[in-house]
């Protein structure tokens, strides 16, 4: 920029003496010296005064040379110039000097994310939605700067540094969330530990062979996300007999689905199924081709409904045996895709005595393959062919593990034209996918980054790791002191928010499926299906004039 003025003052100052020589020889007049620079920057600028002019023909040629000269140098070249190698570093350096390098003293159980990635995308929503600080952290200056700019909690942190983890406050904060790759998670939980040794690590590992050295290095929990994925994605398979898979657990009870698939549950309203007045197990929900609604009395049950109830340890085994003798499939179920997610699918389906064909179109991985699945087919799942020869006509289930949102998406239409009456299991890289392949054919959804959002939810909130599908959690809530004395059809938590309340705990006392005429208790507890929305709107009930209702009982007498 430096240089591009002294050319421009170096242009003034030969137009200026073009000027007077121009002025004496071609005009016959003489100036003083000021007036050259006073033409040429009026005249550079277009303002144009008219208080100087030439009447030669060398004079408005000369005129009209100044003229273009500065429509190209101070109209054009400097503006952009100036915005380049100024005003764009100088804006940029102000966003960054605006990105934190360190949590505020006064925070505290405050949670530390070590990467920007899926995970940490949707983690933030679920901690913003339960009120709870966060922090994620990026090394990189001019990244952190723009996350800064998107309403992101980052703070610009080397994260291999003790310091960092010092202005982080990792010693007071309530977990911290190593994410990045095997061997930096490795370094971040040992620089962690040293800083603080009380504070829960929960460390992402993608390789089997890095949970033992994570646990060695301090983390308090490991989960291996892709492995884990796998499993949870074969857990939801129709095969062989009617039965329910269960998902999670909450003290006594356990949540379970169950697909109404060729049982007499289809076509039946929940309350004519009469399963809580025979076993005592209660519906919560239902999905519906990727869609969960609350179970209501009147809700219809279809042959392609899960219904996801809620039981004791002897209910559910109660409901399997009355439903084993239905939807007998003895076929083996189809995964499509060998790498880590759809060998652990394999390897988890068969050893629960479930045949399994898969599809894998790299040698490498397909001979990996042999070894958790019964039969390996060769070759591209796009191919009509391969597919059945693999048995996509008579599959009760085909799981979906590519890496690839638009592959599984396509093979979604695929499988469901070529057999309408399996269930697709489908693993989703990014969120904004999940619409798409529902309105794919797809069955359900899931990725590792809900999946390892789950078990950090978990975490925090004391209980097992229940992953119910894409999009919708379970969640645990303090009772706002504003809802204490109300049954709960007055507090209206479900029209008003949408979620899905199906227990209410006081004290040691569980109440599953809790009626509409319960007295929601001061300091009880909620557990809820919902999403992240929904659970903000929770949070940000408002109590009528801010009162309680005993509070305003008192305010009406006096």
């Amino acid at each position: 920029m430096l240089r591009f003025m002294l050319f421009v003052m170096l242009v003034v100052l030969v137009y200026s003496l073009a000027f007077h020589v121009i002025m004496i020889y071609a005009e016959g007049e003489r100036h003083p010296w000021i007036a050259g620079p006073y033409f040429v920057l009026v005249t550079m600028s277009t303002l144009g005064f008219g208080d100087l002019v030439f009447d030669s023909t060398a004079g408005r040629v000369y005129s009209v040379v100044v003229l273009l000269s500065g429509i190209l140098l101070l109209l054009s070249i400097l503006p952009f110039l100036f915005v380049r190698l100024i005003y764009t570093p100088w804006m940029e350096a102000q966003s960054r000097s605006r990105v934190n390098r360190k949590v505020p003293d006064g925070v505290r159980d405050h949670i530390l994310v070590c990467s920007v990635d899926a995970l940490a995308a949707g983690l933030m929503g679920r901690l913003r939605a339960q009120r709870i600080p966060h922090y994620v952290l990026e090394s990189d200056q001019d990244r952190a700067a723009l996350l800064h700019e998107e309403g992101w909690p980052v703070i610009k942190a080397d994260l291999e540094s003790k310091r960092t983890y010092e202005h982080l406050g990792a010693d007071r904060a309530r977990m911290v969330v190593a994410n990045v790759d095997d061997p930096q998670n490795t370094n971040i939980t040992l620089t962690v530990r040293e800083v603080a040794p009380e504070v829960d690590i929960i460390a992402i590992a993608d390789r089997e062979d890095s949970i033992d050295i994570l646990q060695l290095a301090g983390a308090s929990q490991v989960a291996p996300l892709k492995r884990l994925l796998g499993e949870q994605l074969a857990i939801r398979v129709n095969a062989g007999n009617a039965k329910t898979h269960v998902i999670g657990r909450y003290h006594d009870l356990f949540l379970a689905e169950l697909p109404a698939h060729r049982t007499p549950l289809a076509g039946k309203t929940v309350q004519e199924t009469k399963l809580r007045e025979v076993i005592g197990i209660n519906v919560l929900a239902i999905w519906e081709r990727g869609r969960l609604s609350a179970a209501k009395p009147e809700s219809a049950i279809t042959n392609h409904s899960v219904l996801v109830v809620l039981g004791t340890d002897s209910q559910i085994s109660a409901l399997d045996e009355l439903l084993i003798i239905y939807d007998p499939n003895p076929h083996p179920i189809l995964v499509i895709g060998g790498g880590v997610v759809g060998q652990s699918s394999a390897k988890a389906l068969t050893s629960r005595d479930i045949p399994v064909h898969l599809v894998e179109k790299d040698p490498k991985l397909a001979d990996e393959s042999r070894r958790t699945a019964n039969r390996v087919f060769l070759g591209d799942a796009a191919d009509l062919s391969v597919l059945e020869k693999a048995g996509i006509t008579k599959t009760p289930s085909v799981v979906l593990t590519t890496r690839d949102d638009a592959m599984n998406i396509y093979l979604s239409i695929y499988c469901r034209r070529l057999n309408p009456e399996l269930r697709i299991i489908s693993r989703i890289t990014h969120e904004r996918n999940i619409e798409a392949i529902h309105r794919a054919g797809a069955d359900l959804v899931l990725s590792d980054a809900s999946l390892g959002i789950g078990i950090i939810l978990a975490a925090l909130q004391g209980h097992e790791a229940v992953l119910i599908g894409e999009g919708i959690d379970l969640f645990t809530m303090s009772l706002p002191r504003h809802l204490a004395g109300q049954t709960l059809a007055e507090s209206r938590i479900g029209s008003r928010t949408g979620l899905n309340v199906i227990a209410v705990r006081h004290k040691e006392r569980v109440t599953d499926n809790p009626p509409a005429d319960m007295v929601l208790e001061e300091g009880c507890e909620i557990l809820a299906l919902g999403t992240p929305e929904q659970l903000e709107a929770f949070h940000s009930l408002p109590g009528r004039n801010g009162m309680g209702p005993r509070a305003r009982r008192k305010h009406h007498a006096a």
